[in-house]
């Protein structure tokens, strides 16, 4: 059954999305890879899958990926697992709106046309599965996260009213909210902090000192993480259920904090984060 059903998997150049299009693969489906760079739709394309260039930042690249991804699947798209993103840290004083807005358009504002241009054929053919790569940040705030918070967040209020305005299609809508995860996450958070925040200006110097050491750090974020294959349990959970939870958590922080939300006041929950995201 899986082999008449075609994915298409954002941001598979590596970490999440290169295990899940290689395991979704393997697993039977018909999947469609795309990554930003030309050298890794390469590289992809000679490990064996799929591969298109897409850059989410850019409208245009975007509609060209539809138009390809529909061609190739002859209108016939049974999945969207939108998964390419990247963190910028920074403290939100020292964000400008530059680096806000570019935040945004990759997280956020890329997921959502990107989103709404494959939607019609998912809706024409009566079934469909959209599964939004969203984060413990997005429902849980952490200093100096402020522009990936908020991207975050704003990704599942959209994927939350998306999924109360599709009910009775037969598309489905999920949110999967990893904590840490072994990926090239901080590699890349760490460059956009190097480019986008100006350190040695700021009052939180000290601070961006310890994020550096962190960033650099090889080897597991922190305690409790896992492997790109805990989140490919939850995706194939979302995909292949009748009924696919509105949200799966993966990690123990998740959960933690999940729970933590629901029991502590706000300014109690507030003096946990603040010590967790030091």
């Amino acid at each position: 059954m899986n082999q008449s059903r075609t994915l298409f998997v954002t941001g598979a150049s590596s970490g999440i999305g290169h295990y899940c299009a290689h395991a979704l693969q393997k697993d039977g489906y018909r999947v469609i890879a795309s990554c930003r760079k030309l050298a890794d739709v390469s590289r992809l394309q000679a490990e064996g899958l799929t591969c298109i260039q897409m850059d989410l930042a850019d409208s245009g690249s975007i509609q060209r990926a539809v138009e390809e991804t529909l061609q190739l699947c002859e209108g016939k798209l049974y999945g969207l697992f939108n998964n390419g993103a990247y963190g910028q840290p920074g403290a939100v004083e020292d964000l400008n709106r530059d680096t806000l807005r570019r935040q945004f358009e990759t997280n956020f504002f890329g997921w959502a046309e990107l989103t709404n241009a494959l939607l019609p054929s998912m809706i024409a053919n009566g079934e469909g599965r959209i599964v939004q790569n969203s984060s413990v940040l997005g429902f849980a705030a952490l200093p100096f996260r402020g522009a990936y918070n908020a991207s975050k967040f704003a990704l599942e209020g959209l994927t939350d009213t998306l999924r109360l305005e599709l009910e009775g299609t037969g598309v489905h809508v999920s949110l999967i909210e990893p904590g840490p995860i072994t990926s090239d996450f901080r590699k890349n958070a760490l460059s956009a902090l190097q480019s986008n925040i100006n350190m040695d200006a700021s009052r939180h110097r000290e601070k961006y000192q310890s994020s550096v050491e962190r960033l650099s750090k090889p080897g597991p974020a922190m305690r409790f993480t896992l492997g790109p294959e805990a989140v490919y349990k939850r995706l194939k959970k979302a995909l292949e259920s009748a009924r696919p939870r509105p949200r799966y958590y993966v990690t123990f922080p998740t959960y933690l904090l999940g729970y933590l939300k629901r029991l502590l006041s706000t300014r109690q929950l507030d003096r946990f984060l603040r010590k967790a995201g030091n």
